[in-house]
């Protein structure tokens, strides 16, 4: 097949429409319920009163705002995929914010600004009657007025191109990390896997183990740890694929999945790192130095220690509480001297091919 057949193939999996309305349409719309921001969209929801004071700035200036982007469902119900920042803002200043997230940010009171400094302490409505740090009706207008492009994805679309989109439209921006980005998706898949999987990296022994700082925590660190060590089980890794991009096709494939048992998974989950969680407590996946376990989380070592102690559960279990730890502290120790983990988990080594290489060795080198 040629690249023009692809690309026509391609093109006709995606159906969509676009055209301009007004900022009260859309505050309407969402008000109505026909644009819907799921709650976990809005914990995403970060920028700062700077930021988004200077987008008011903008609808109030007339300066060309970037479009949004939406998928129409089935009941004609549109559903956000990209613009969260910007119709936030204009729905937290307005006081028409939906959810748990619009008491915690409360009013909107904006700050001066080169061209607009008297925007200072302006909300949208005035704190009363007699007060004038209300932005005033002319202006209320002027902002509802304002118009945004809407990009519409309709539902005849590929039942996977609204996750392509939104991942396509926010990989590289600054806001989200990549896991932020695939929470998301999974969000729109099934929110049922997303609170499953969550709850998973949520897990005590897990977060003990894993030592995630803070900023990690931030970026959903812990939850992409979480489905690398179900993905590599029930999704094999390909060579040559992207980490991330592993990652990203992993997780469709176990949020749509009608033949994963989510209880059993969680179940072997929660029994490793019980074992690995009493065996070396936050050590299980730092640097042995000879004399002691230091240093940083490293992905390397729990991509062998993690996934292997996964994989061998029951028998690393058969061994008894004691044997078992003592099993685990031992190759914790030996992986150090372990030639394949040696030469696949420098700071120069390609993610690639980490896992081409650790991944197939995890298994029989955690087997007692």
């Amino acid at each position: 097949m040629s690249l023009s057949d692809e690309v026509a193939i391609a093109r006709k999996e995606i159906r969509a429409d676009g055209y301009e309305m007004s900022v009260g349409e859309i505050a309407n719309l969402y008000r109505d319920g026909e644009l819907r921001i799921d709650p976990e969209y809005q914990r995403l929801f970060r920028w700062d009163q700077t930021r988004k004071t200077r987008f008011v700035e903008s609808l109030l200036l007339g300066i060309p705002i970037p479009p949004v982007f939406v998928y129409q469902g089935n009941d004609n119900v549109w559903e956000l995929i990209d613009g969260l920042q910007r119709l936030s803002t204009i729905f937290q200043m307005m006081g028409i914010l939906q959810g748990d997230r619009a008491e915690e940010l409360g009013e909107l009171v904006l700050e001066g600004t080169t061209y607009l400094p008297s925007l200072s302490g302006k909300k949208w409505e005035p704190t009363n009657e007699d007060s004038d740090d209300g932005l005033g009706a002319a202006l209320q207008i002027q902002i509802k007025r304002s118009r945004i492009r809407v990009e519409i994805l309709q539902p005849e679309s590929d039942a996977t191109a609204k996750f392509e989109l939104f991942q396509r439209l926010n990989t590289g921006g600054a806001s989200l990390s990549e896991q932020e980005i695939r929470n998301c998706v999974a969000v729109m898949i099934d929110p049922s896997f997303f609170t499953w999987i969550k709850a998973l990296s949520n897990n005590p022994d897990f977060v003990t183990t894993t030592a995630q700082t803070e900023t990690a925590i931030d970026s959903q660190m812990s939850v992409e740890l979480a489905l690398r060590i179900i993905a590599f089980s029930e999704i094999p890794y390909q060579k040559r694929l992207d980490v991330h991009e592993y990652l990203d096709g992993a997780l469709l494939q176990l949020a749509e999945s009608k033949i994963l048992d989510r209880e059993a998974v969680a179940d072997r989950f929660n029994r490793s790192f019980k074992i690995l969680g009493r065996a070396l407590g936050d050590a299980s996946f730092r640097r042995w130095d000879g004399h002691s376990f230091r240093g940083k989380f490293l992905m390397s070592v729990f991509e062998v220690i993690g996934h292997g102690v996964y994989q061998n559960i029951e028998a690393i279990e058969l061994l008894g509480d004691d044997k078992a730890d003592s099993f685990i502290q031992d190759r914790a120790r030996e992986l150090w001297q372990d030639e394949v983990f040696k030469a696949n988990s420098g700071g120069g080594t390609r993610g690639t091919t980490r896992l081409a290489n650790l991944l197939p060795m995890a298994k029989d080198f955690m087997c007692p």
